[in-house]
């Protein structure tokens, strides 16, 4: 799951790490790529708690910056949006799960070996629920630069993989579905920008006014998809149904108004 640890120095603060010959993955890559992210999330468990951060999700501020936007792109918003967000927020912020989330299992965190996937880069790893990231391959890798957005069909051969992984690693079954940390990577406008700004602003208020690159998509490309995608997988939920209204308005409107935004590449570099 990672590459083998050699040797330390502490006092210069390297480590050093086996060679890994990345090779250039195959066209359904993301099905092993999510087999091998279960079993990561899998090697920790609740004798760990304390050893990592706990994985923190959206608050208050980040669901009143997005009901902002909603109001300045002109988009109403049905008066128990606010109360269904504050639930989606309290959620999240009591889920269950002791998963080892590498912080950014994204295109070039990744190794692609002989011998399986590899990670690598685990300076934002935390622990929670291993949803959170198993929800990057539909929502596009929030985190990080490489956005892409896979066929229906092979989205649902990765999930199948990874909680078939997680089941055979673990004994346990996985029984919630992913609406709900898709929903809050949406909230995110932090989610929008590299870590290094962060924190900074809000950036989805920046949307409106301008738009800007990142990677392989911009942000206004990165927020069209996961409204989309927010949009669809919340429609069968009551309890997240004035979201997926108001998800699916704002991603229309949005379209309406900058119509020559196109779809995030569906492949990786």
């Amino acid at each position: 799951m990672v590459p083998a640890l050699l040797s330390t120095d502490p006092s210069e603060r390297v480590l050093v790490l086996e060679h890994l010959d990345h090779q250039r993955p195959s066209s359904d890559w993301i099905v092993d790529y999510a087999a091998g992210l279960a079993r990561l999330h899998a090697t920790a468990g609740p004798e760990d708690v304390g050893v990592l951060r706990r994985w923190l999700g959206p608050d208050e501020a980040d669901v009143e910056s997005f009901l902002r936007l909603a109001e300045a792109l002109g988009v109403p918003v049905a008066p128990g949006v606010s109360g269904e967000l504050d639930d989606l927020v309290h959620r999240l912020g009591q889920a269950s799960g002791h998963a080892l989330l590498h912080g950014g299992p994204c295109p070039g965190n990744d190794l692609h070996t002989t011998s399986g996937i590899r990670f690598i880069d685990f300076e934002q790893s935390s622990l929670g629920s291993g949803l959170v990231e198993l929800a990057y391959l539909r929502i596009g890798f929030p985190t990080r630069w490489c956005v892409t957005a896979a066929p229906a069909p092979l989205l649902d051969r990765a999930e199948t993989a990874y909680r078939t992984a997680w089941r055979t690693a673990t004994g346990t079954e996985l029984h919630d579905d992913l609406a709900d940390a898709c929903a809050g990577w949406l909230l995110r406008g932090d989610a929008l920008v590299e870590r290094a700004r962060r924190g900074t602003t809000d950036h989805l208020a920046r949307i409106p006014d301008r738009d800007w690159k990142w990677g392989t998509a911009t942000a206004r490309q990165r927020l069209v998809h996961r409204l989309g995608v927010v949009g669809q997988m919340t429609a069968d939920r009551a309890d997240l149904s004035g979201l997926s209204r108001l998800s699916t308005d704002m991603r229309q409107r949005m379209l309406a108004r900058w119509p020559t935004l196109p779809p995030v590449p569906s492949q990786r570099p």
